[in-house]
């Protein structure tokens, strides 16, 4: 497997991030109001555009591949759509934002794009997901929402292939699957596992986090029949509603915040833990196959350090050492420093597929995370049983 790409784009932390359609160009939050756009020069990432028309920390982005809009979401309760206009004066093209009218009262947490690029959702703290949908009469996008039985805070949503359907993980720890299909905007969607009948505000399915976590991330799988959440009790549960099955896997490490599907049988998670996590199943049963951070040289690392430690006398400091490199994955370098035996030294934030193999998998996905770096793993080359072997030590 490939060495993965690091960047250190930032000192501060990288709230969400999103690429354009070539992954020539990077928009990311670092935990304030403004967007920043960055584009790839050699082995860096350099800024190029600010886009500034929030109040408050933003965050969620996402970037449309066919229309190259870019929509922001933030805690003033606002959402822009960004296009690229010429600009009369200057005679260059920049970023211009639109309106959108959310009428929630509460912050926007997450917004993603539909299929099709005719509409996008935004999660709130509003216990409600605003539907958005551009009005031509107006100029503006304008939002229908979705409410009950939401109970708490909106933390993420992903659509199905469909563009109808919408999954959503929520704070009263709940994962569901509702219709927002707008009548104007959709063609009448072909039936699904999820059902038939899907006017809007229709709960297709609605499924416990296991032992009353909040639900953190939902995903679909690439063909929309499987459904997967992560929940805050360090739980990620796979749904076949055909079935009906729901596999349930508990970790031993912190939960996950973030995933993202790499084929059908496939799933990355990622979170407190500061490493993506492969997860590989099919209706049979689900289980985790391995890590795509390599720690083997940072543990050897770690281990000489114990054994020299050790040779003079089993003093206090050599054996924190140890224990810290066994039991949480870190160690200390000269300067006293806790460092991590993984890429990111902290919680990653946002996991997102960024290359598409042949074969129509994901090839490579993409991290951001608290400690300002990016990084770009290579996954289309691990199996299930490749990684079993090689991290078949590995406890999770």
């Amino acid at each position: 497997m490939a060495a993965p790409e690091v960047f250190s784009i930032a000192q501060t932390p990288v709230t969400c991030h999103a690429f354009n359609a070539d992954r020539s160009q990077l928009a990311v939050s670092l935990n304030d109001n403004d967007v920043q756009i960055y584009a790839r020069q050699g082995n860096q990432w350099k800024v190029t555009e600010t886009l500034a028309e929030h109040d408050k920390v933003i965050t969620s982005i996402d970037w449309a591949p066919n229309s190259n809009r870019i929509v922001t979401a933030s805690q003033d309760r606002n959402a822009y759509v960004w296009q690229q206009t010429l600009d009369p004066i200057t005679g260059q093209m920049a970023w211009k934002p639109t309106l959108v009218l959310l009428r929630i009262n509460r912050a926007a947490t997450f917004v993603r794009w539909s299929p099709n690029e005719d509409k996008f959702a935004v999660a709130s703290g509003a216990r409600a997901i605003a539907i958005c949908s551009f009005d031509s009469e107006n100029n503006w996008w304008v939002a229908r929402q979705l409410k009950k039985p939401i109970r708490s805070t909106v933390l993420s949503v992903d659509w199905h292939p469909n563009n109808v359907l919408l999954a959503a993980g929520s704070a009263d720890m709940k994962a569901r699957v509702f219709s927002a299909y707008i009548k104007d905007v959709d063609k009448r969607p072909t039936p699904t596992v999820w059902g038939e009948k899907l006017p809007f505000n229709t709960i297709c399915g609605e499924y416990s986090s296991p032992a009353g976590g909040w639900v953190h991330t939902v995903g679909f799988s690439p063909s929309g029949d499987v459904l997967a959440y992560a929940s805050h009790d360090s739980s990620i549960s796979i749904v076949y509603p055909g079935g009906p099955a729901i596999y349930t896997i508990k970790i031993n490490s912190l939960p996950y915040v973030t995933l993202t599907w790499t084929s059908e049988n496939a799933l990355v998670a990622a979170g407190h833990d500061c490493q993506p996590i492969v997860y590989s199943g099919s209706e049979g049963g689900w289980a985790a196959v391995g890590t795509l951070d390599d720690t083997s040289s940072g543990t050897a690392k770690a281990g000489s350090g114990a054994r020299a430690g050790s040779i003079g006398r089993l003093n206090s400091a050599a054996f924190n050492t140890f224990r810290n490199a066994d039991t949480r994955g870190q160690t200390q370098d000269e300067s006293g420093q806790t460092e991590l035996l993984t890429v990111h030294q902290n919680t990653i934030t946002s996991v997102r597929p960024y290359d598409v193999g042949a074969d129509g998998n994901v090839a490579r996905v993409s991290t951001t995370g608290v400690d300002g770096k990016l990084v770009i793993w290579d996954v289309g080359a691990v199996s299930a049983s490749g990684l079993a072997g090689r991290l078949g030590g590995m406890k999770i």
